[in-house]
C-alpha cells in the first residue's frame, strides 16, 4: 500500500501561489507537482475562507496592540509612583532614624 505524501504549509502556498498568479491551469500544476487536482482544490478553498479572518485579524490586532500599549503605560505609570512613594518613605525613614539618635 503506498503511503500518503504530506505537505507542509509552505509548500501548500507555493503550489497554490503559482497556479493563481501564472493562470496555468490546475491539471498541470498537479501533474507538475505529484498532487491530486482534488488537493488543490480543497487548498484554495480553505485559503479564500480564511482571508476573511486574515484581514480581520489585522484590524484587531492593531486595536489589540493599542490596547496592550495603554496597558504597559498605565502599568509604568503605577510603577513611577510606587517609587516615588518608596523614595519618600525612605527619606521620611532616615530623618526619623536621625532625630531619634540626636544627629540633626
Amino acid at each position: 500500500m503506498k503511503e500518503r505524501k504530506r505537505y507542509t504549509p509552505e509548500q501548500k502556498i507555493i503550489i497554490l501561489r503559482e497556479l493563481l498568479e501564472n493562470n496555468i491551469p490546475i491539471s498541470q500544476v498537479a501533474e507538475k507537482y505529484g498532487v491530486h487536482t482534488n488537493d488543490i482544490y480543497n487548498w484554495k478553498k480553505k485559503l479564500f475562507e480564511s482571508a476573511a479572518q486574515i484581514f480581520s485579524a489585522n484590524n484587531s490586532d492593531s486595536k489589540q496592540t493599542t490596547e496592550k500599549d495603554k496597558r504597559i503605560q498605565n502599568l509604568e505609570d503605577k510603577l513611577k509612583k510606587r517609587d516615588e512613594a518608596i523614595s519618600f518613605l525612605l527619606r521620611e525613614n532616615i530623618e526619623i532614624k536621625k532625630s531619634i539618635d540626636g544627629e540633626i
